[in-house]
C-alpha cells in the first residue's frame, strides 16, 4: 500500500546578521556610555565646587584673565604643620588668554610691595589677609591695570592630591636641598615624586638662592607636569583616575561664582597654552629682591618698565624676551 504523502514544512529563512548594524549598534552604546559617565563627571564636579563671591570691580580687558591663588591657609590635619593662622597667598599666578597673541602665566611674587586699596602699601599676599579673594583680586587689577575674569584658588594639601591624582609626577632641580621649613629633602637632578613631596618642592624658598623668584618657576613646573600628566591616556581615558582627578580637584579648589568645570577646564587648556613653545611665562620687571620697608625686606618691581609689561600680557605681544632679565638687581 502506497503511504500517504507528508506535506512538507515550510522552510523558514534563517535571519543572517548584519555585522555593520551589529558594529553600529554597539558603537552607539559605548558613545552613550561615555556620554553619561562624561556628564556625571561634570554634574559631580559642579556640586562639588567650592565658590566665593567677588564684586565686579569694572575694569575690563580684551580676552580672558584668571588669577590663580595658592592658599596657604592652615587646617587641622595638613599635610604641613604650622603655627600660622589664617590665610596666606604663597601663589600668585595671572593667567592671560588674549584675543589674539601669546598666552601668558605671569607669576606675581607674593612679597611685591604694592598698593592695597584701602591699607596703603604693603605686600602682595598680605592683601588676602585683609580682605579675603575681594581684597586681593583689586590689589592685582590694580598694580596689573588687567580685569580678573575668574579666580582660582588652590588649597595648600590641594597640590598634593592633584599630584597623587595623576599618579606623581617627575621634577627637576639642581641643588641638593634639606630644608626644615618646607620639608623638601632634594638631591640635584630629576625625580619621581607624590603629592607630599611636590608640595614641599613649590613651598620651598628659604634654601633657595632667589627665594621667592625661585620658588615660582618652581611652582610653574609643577603646574606644568600635572597638566601634562593629566592629559596623558593613562591618566584622561582611564575612568578610575578620572574620577580621582575629579574628586581631587573639587576638593582643592575655591572658585568665582560664575565659574564652573567648563571653566576649569578652558583655564587647563589656556595654562597649557601658556606652558608650551608658544606660551610666554615669568615674573614682572623687578628692581630690588630685598628693598626695606616698614620694616621687611620687600620684592620691589620696576615702577618704570611695569605698566608697560603688564600692556604687553593683556594685549598678547608678550615675548620670552621680555621675561628674560627681569630680575635687575637686589641692593636696593
Amino acid at each position: 500500500m502506497d503511504r500517504p504523502s507528508r506535506t512538507p514544512k515550510p522552510v523558514h529563512p534563517r535571519r543572517r546578521h548584519h555585522p555593520v548594524r551589529t558594529l553600529g549598534l554597539l558603537l552607539l552604546a559605548i558613545l552613550l556610555a561615555i556620554l553619561a559617565w562624561g556628564t556625571y563627571l561634570v554634574i559631580y564636579g559642579n556640586q562639588h565646587l567650592t565658590k566665593v563671591d567677588l564684586t565686579a570691580t569694572g575694569t575690563e580687558t580684551p580676552g580672558t584673565t584668571y588669577l590663580i591663588v595658592g592658599s596657604d591657609q592652615r587646617a587641622a590635619g595638613g599635610l604641613v604643620a604650622d603655627p600660622t593662622e589664617g590665610q596666606r597667598a604663597d601663589t600668585i599666578m595671572l593667567l592671560h588668554v588674549p584675543t589674539s597673541g601669546h598666552t601668558s602665566l605671569i607669576s606675581l611674587p607674593r612679597d611685591s610691595y604694592v598698593s592695597i586699596p584701602g591699607h596703603g602699601y604693603g605686600k602682595l599676599n598680605s592683601s588676602i589677609a585683609l580682605g579675603g579673594p575681594q581684597l586681593l583680586v583689586e590689589t592685582v587689577e590694580k598694580l596689573s591695570g588687567m580685569g580678573v575674569d575668574h579666580y582660582v584658588q588652590v588649597s595648600m594639601d590641594g597640590v598634593a592630591q592633584l599630584t597623587d591624582a595623576v599618579g606623581g609626577v617627575n621634577l627637576c632641580y639642581d641643588r641638593t636641598v634639606d630644608d626644615a621649613d618646607s620639608g623638601m629633602v632634594w638631591e640635584a637632578g630629576c625625580h619621581d615624586v607624590d603629592g607630599a613631596q611636590a608640595l614641599a618642592f613649590s613651598r620651598m624658598r628659604k634654601s633657595d638662592p632667589q627665594g621667592d623668584i625661585g620658588r615660582t618657576a618652581r611652582q610653574r613646573q609643577v603646574v606644568s607636569k600635572v597638566i601634562a600628566k593629566a592629559a596623558t591616556p593613562a591618566v584622561l581615558l582611564h575612568p578610575n583616575h578620572q574620577l580621582d582627578l575629579v574628586k581631587a580637584g573639587t576638593s582643592a579648589l575655591t572658585v568665582d561664582s560664575s565659574s564652573s568645570m567648563f571653566t576649569i577646564a578652558r583655564e587647563g587648556l589656556a595654562l597649557r597654552a601658556a606652558l608650551g613653545t608658544n606660551g610666554v611665562t615669568g615674573v614682572p620687571p623687578i628692581s630690588s629682591l630685598n628693598y626695606r620697608a616698614n620694616g621687611q625686606s620687600n620684592v620691589l618691581l620696576n615702577p618704570d618698565t611695569t605698566p608697560a609689561f603688564f600692556q604687553k600680557v593683556a594685549d598678547g605681544s608678550i615675548t620670552a624676551d621680555d621675561v628674560a632679565a627681569n630680575v635687575l638687581g637686589s641692593g636696593q
